[in-house]
């Protein structure tokens, strides 16, 4: 399974460094992971990378691979992705938004609300977009509306009405 940690965004200098928009946190955390599967129109390429720091409020990258701004024009806008078993497996109680992402979500009266379509970063908390009959925004807030995350069975239960 590939986790999208970033894109590519730009050039940087001449000899095939690229900008990059990093979704990890920090922003810097996507140098430690290669290889990276970059994806674009459908079509997955994989590279290592060869050095990156950060510059500015972003991140840039040398690839291993490419040696010229002329070679790095073509990844302009590619997905950076990584597989899932790259990842540190989190804390206790943390979870990943890619494992979130497909489950089931049941209330406490076991009625399904839908599937997880993605989340929602607001600040104080993150959101679950669950689509089913209809679209339902709620906040992922563990122990008061999550109440269990159970990865295997693919099931995320909630204190959440069916009617709100």
């Amino acid at each position: 399974m590939r986790v999208t940690i970033g894109q590519i965004r730009g050039l940087y200098g001449v000899r095939g460094w690229v900008k990059v928009f990093s979704y990890t946190n920090p922003n810097t955390n996507i140098l430690n992971y290669s290889p990276w599967q970059l994806g674009l129109q459908g079509q997955w390429q994989t590279v290592s990378l060869d050095a990156g720091k950060a510059h500015g409020k972003g991140v840039i990258a040398g690839l291993t691979s490419i040696h010229s701004r002329e070679e790095a024009a073509h990844l302009v806008g590619a997905e950076i992705a990584i597989d899932r078993e790259q990842l540190p497996i989190p804390p206790v109680g943390e979870y990943y938004w890619a494992d979130l992402i497909g489950l089931t979500v049941v209330n406490c009266d076991d009625a399904t609300l839908g599937i997880v379509s993605h989340l929602i970063e607001t600040g104080a908390h993150d959101v679950l977009v669950v689509k089913g009959e209809r679209e339902r925004l709620i906040p992922f807030v563990l122990e008061h509306i999550v109440l269990n995350v159970d990865l295997i069975q693919r099931v995320l239960r909630v204190d959440w009405d069916a009617d709100f």
